[in-house]
């Protein structure tokens, strides 16, 4: 595959790294089609259990490659679907921390905000500035950032281009925790792998039924989740972790 990914193993936990210094990790179409065959092969690997997707100190990525773009038509925008792999996350059954560290703008915040949630260090810069480029975000930036934050804010960032930082981001829902940037990575490490250890299954039907959460109605959302809930008794990690939890014990997990 494009080194435009790096991709590193901790144990159950996968690491992506996007590499692409030189353009401050700018999206291009190279580097989504590797992250998106990257996140499709972790996501059949049963040895994985958390993946998280991260930049540099700098940037995680600060926006979509412009140069790349610039000139594409309409039409040849539309039958490339150019950048459209950042959907491979939404499928991806596997839970997605995404680390942000510098610039996280335009395609990079779309990005992050594919991922299932974000951890950012202090130096994190937020935003959606495509209104200045005479366009709007079209990674998912009106949608997930709107259910993310809210409409007023959504409006806000949307409509002025301007950028967030990473104490406004949390305040706002979009980040779940901000720590200095020398304790991003092992933050999101310890995040991940917290979240390996729980029964493989389980943490896949916990994910799905938040994500229903912003897909249909409250009464719809209870009904699926309790749905899956009973269907999890059918589990021997269920049995397993019940047991251990009534013997005093920690539990032996077998993903099944």
């Amino acid at each position: 595959m494009s080194n435009t990914i790096l991709m590193e193993r901790d144990g159950a936990v996968a690491i992506l790294r996007l590499n692409r210094p030189e353009a401050l990790n700018a999206l291009n179409s190279e580097l989504m089609a590797t992250l998106a065959d990257h996140v499709a092969d972790l996501d059949k690997d049963t040895s994985v259990g958390a993946i998280i997707v991260t930049g540099s100190e700098k940037a995680f990525a600060a926006g979509a490659d412009i140069r790349e773009i610039k000139d594409r038509t309409q039409v040849e925008m539309l039958e490339a679907q150019l950048l459209g792999e950042v959907d491979a996350l939404e499928r991806c059954r596997t839970p997605i921390i995404a680390a942000v560290s510098g610039f996280a703008l335009g395609g990079g915040c779309e990005l992050a905000m594919a991922c299932d949630t974000i951890i950012a260090a202090s130096s994190a810069k937020f935003g959606q500035p495509e209104i200045k480029l005479g366009v709007i975000p079209g990674l998912g930036g009106t949608q997930r950032l709107a259910r993310a934050v809210g409409k007023a804010k959504a409006m806000d960032l949307v409509l002025t281009g301007r950028l967030m930082d990473a104490d406004e981001a949390e305040r706002a829902g979009l980040v779940a925790r901000i720590v200095e940037p020398e304790e991003l990575m092992s933050t999101a490490l310890e995040m991940a792998q917290t979240i390996a250890s729980y029964s493989r299954p389980s943490v896949q039907a916990g994910k799905d039924c938040v994500k229903r959460a912003f897909e249909g109605s409250l009464a719809e959302g209870l009904h699926h989740e309790r749905h899956v809930f009973y269907s999890l008794f059918g589990l021997e990690d269920q049995k397993e972790g019940m047991a251990a939890f009534a013997e005093k014990r920690a539990p032996n997990f077998q993903h099944r």
